[in-house]
């Protein structure tokens, strides 16, 4: 089940006030930025880089991704690895609300979100 539009709203105050203090200077943002997805339970943090072979064109590459875990009442953090593949962030998988997953990221213990 999808987040509830009210919850899509809180997610979109915390994580665009988190990303929006990490965005690079406004004269690079056409080449870099940092932005974030809601897409049905997972929020997505990505950065967005301009294509070196077409100026035109942009790439994003994923750091982070939460998912909202209903059941549990939780929400998973995970990290994109060299595979490709989501794992979840060690050691802190897990947090209690937006707030705490956001902070978590935007701390990056290990260097493992933004490197």
């Amino acid at each position: 089940m999808a987040i509830s539009e009210f919850e899509i709203k809180r997610i979109e105050k915390v994580v665009g006030k988190a990303v929006e203090k990490r965005r690079p200077p406004v004269h690079v943002r056409n080449e870099f930025d940092i932005g974030f997805r809601i897409d049905n339970q997972s929020v997505f943090i990505f950065e967005r880089r301009q294509d070196w072979r077409d100026k035109s064109q942009y790439n994003e590459i994923e750091n982070a991704k939460l998912t909202w875990v209903k059941t549990q009442k939780l929400w998973k953090i995970f990290w994109m690895r060299q595979d490709l593949k989501w794992h979840s962030y060690e050691p802190t998988p897990t947090a209690k609300n937006i707030e705490a997953a956001v902070e978590v990221i935007m701390n990056d213990q290990y260097g493992c979100f933004w490197g």
